[in-house]
């Protein structure tokens, strides 16, 4: 397991797993459904979604849609392109399209193609490779 798995309060686990897995191509680690928590894995990247009102909570505040404002969280992987046409295959917009972008790093910099798509309660997901 990585040092840091994001756990995600969603408000329809089923919806979320079918986005997640059927649209984005994650796969399920484990679940409990009797909780309403899923562990997810693309590739090395993983995440947890925890269905809000079933398990236990880590509620801080009232959630109002869309969920995780201020965060995106960025999944490397070797193709974008695959991902982005299952998405529009399912007929979801993309927050941010396709863009090339240049990022100044300690010692370099990095570029990468990517792009950003929100989830169904709102969590925005940047996939990027790198070119």
């Amino acid at each position: 397991m990585p040092a840091l798995v994001p756990e995600l309060s969603v408000s329809d686990i089923a919806a979320s797993r079918r986005f997640y897995c059927d649209v984005l191509g994650f796969a399920v680690r484990y679940e409990r459904p009797e909780e309403g928590f899923a562990y997810l894995a693309f590739g090395p990247a993983e995440l947890m979604l925890d269905q809000i009102g079933e398990g236990r909570d880590w509620i801080t505040g009232p959630l109002v849609p869309p969920l995780g404002r201020g965060v995106n969280f960025q999944i490397e992987v070797t193709e974008i392109d695959p991902i982005c046409t299952r998405i529009e295959a399912a007929g979801i917009d993309l927050f941010q399209p396709i863009e090339t972008r240049t990022y100044r790093t300690a010692r370099d910099q990095v570029t990468q193609r990517q792009f950003c798509v929100q989830d169904p309660d709102g969590y925005l997901l940047r996939f990027c490779e790198r070119v």
